[in-house]
């Protein structure tokens, strides 16, 4: 594993993949790199505008990829629910959904169905958007696989189950750290019940550690404090490792043989580096605690997986 690059993806032909929040950053290397190697990669994105901007690029990197734009607004459930649709319009069947999209570090808020914007976003739009297209992806034949994007940032808090949208205080890191460890007991969760339905389908989850996104500089634009903004540039330019490192530890859990369900994987030096099997906090496994987050996310959304008993 160490060492290992996106030239050692293997085939992808004949394989659809979705990523959400593919128009930039992590999200866009990862969609590029599958179609290099023969996928068609659908690029799940919130503006239409550079989504079909992020289509005309990849084509023009990629010659010959097969590309298409759907909107998706994890903020938004009848968004995702759409999405769906619209997917399963276009698509019998999926391989690979790599749920990248997310926000960090944001000022309080709310969605538009008023979960807190980063429990909201990063977490249950993707349970929402995973639970609707589970059906499409192929559980009596190996190779079809989930990854969630997680954050060495999931140290910063494990759940309150008792206030899981921060009504009743809000401290946006701890916030952030919440929805990342959110994340990786979804993972956990859904491997589990995949495993307890016979399921072939492989969940597992991935953080990119230290890498030059827009991620960072979100939060000082939307509040325009310029200074922090010009930081954050800077703070990239000199320590951050590339979009395309930082994409590598997704590739690997996406598409490299022998992958277990509930992997965890990061840069080999936790903020930099190829990609390895990655710590996590003890709470993340914890089955009493995806119990409890995937019964709270079934009422919240919705959406309640009836081929996954408990």
């Amino acid at each position: 594993m160490p060492g290992w690059n996106a030239r050692n993806i293997p085939d992808q032909s004949g394989r659809t993949a979705v990523v959400t929040g593919a128009n930039s950053g992590i999200g866009y290397v990862s969609a590029r790199e599958l179609a290099r190697r023969g996928a068609s990669v659908v690029l799940a994105c919130r503006s239409a505008a550079r989504g079909h901007a992020a289509v005309v690029r990849l084509r023009a990197e990629v010659p010959g990829a097969k590309a298409e734009f759907v909107p998706l607004d994890l903020a938004d459930l009848a968004s995702v629910r759409e999405f769906a649709q619209e997917y399963g319009r276009r698509h019998r069947r999926l391989d690979l959904l790599v749920n990248n999209a997310g926000v960090m570090a944001l000022p309080y808020g709310r969605t538009a169905d008023g979960f807190e914007t980063q429990f909201g976003v990063n977490h249950l739009g993707h349970f929402a958007l995973t639970g609707l297209l589970l059906p499409l992806l192929p559980a009596d034949v190996p190779g079809a696989r989930i990854v969630n994007l997680s954050s060495g940032f999931h140290v910063l808090g494990d759940l309150d189950h008792a206030d899981l949208n921060s009504e009743h205080g809000y401290r946006r890191w701890v916030a952030y750290g919440r929805s990342k460890t959110a994340n990786l007991l979804f993972t956990h969760e859904l491997s589990r019940r995949l495993a307890a339905a016979g399921s072939a389908v492989v969940t597992a989850a991935a953080h990119p550690g230290y890498a030059a996104t827009n991620l960072q500089g979100a939060a000082p634009r939307q509040e325009g404090r310029k200074a922090a903004v010009r930081l954050v540039a800077a703070g990239n330019a000199l320590f951050a490792q590339s979009a395309a490192a930082g994409a590598l530890p997704t590739l690997y859990a996406a598409t490299a043989p022998g992958v277990r369900p509930d992997e965890f994987f990061g840069p080999r030096f936790a903020m930099w580096g190829a990609p390895v099997r990655s710590w996590r906090a003890k709470w993340t496994t914890d089955d009493a605690s995806g119990e409890r987050l995937w019964a709270a996310s079934g009422k919240l959304t919705g959406v309640t997986y009836p081929s996954l008993a408990p």
